[in-house]
């Protein structure tokens, strides 16, 4: 008979896999305290406790996948990756808040993303982030007539 050997966790998933199911329980909290109720069909909260539904899908599998036995090598992170993609939402988030719009963030989204793919073309990429944004923004604002956050380049359409 072998001895069973006593596997360690794979620190990373679980890690995402807590940030996951924290985002769950925030997100199904929030759905849970919304006040704005649908006359008819679904409401808000309903895809909101979708949401947090997939969100706690996420973190099961990580849990999953951190106590897989697993004989590949894990790579180190590029955290200099990982800086960007977080200064691309940053830069999403603040220019919503600060009132610059959806496509301005979209922009920023877009090209700081692509930076963090190794992309140096970072002109060419904020005129295809604003050129995405603008599209995206007239789909949704005219199309389906959902409204995006706006600032001053939203409000010339």
């Amino acid at each position: 008979m072998t001895p069973k050997t006593i596997h360690s966790p794979n620190r990373p998933p679980v890690v995402i896999a807590v940030v996951l199911f924290a985002i769950a329980a925030i997100t199904y909290w929030d759905a849970s305290h919304m006040t704005a109720r649908a006359a008819y069909g679904m409401s808000a909260s309903a895809a909101s406790y979708f949401v947090a539904l997939l969100f706690a899908v996420l973190g099961i599998g990580h849990l999953l996948s951190a106590f897989k036995p697993s004989d590949v090598e894990v790579e180190t992170a590029d955290w200099k990756a990982v800086a960007w993609v977080g200064l691309a939402l940053c830069g999403l988030i603040g220019s919503i808040w600060l009132g610059a719009g959806f496509i301005i963030g979209s922009t920023l989204l877009f090209a700081l993303t692509a930076r963090a793919f190794g992309r140096r073309a970072f002109l060419a990429d904020l005129c295809l982030g604003a050129g995405i944004g603008l599209v995206v923004f007239l789909l949704f604002n005219k199309l389906l007539t959902l409204a995006l956050p706006q600032g001053p380049l939203e409000r010339l359409f």
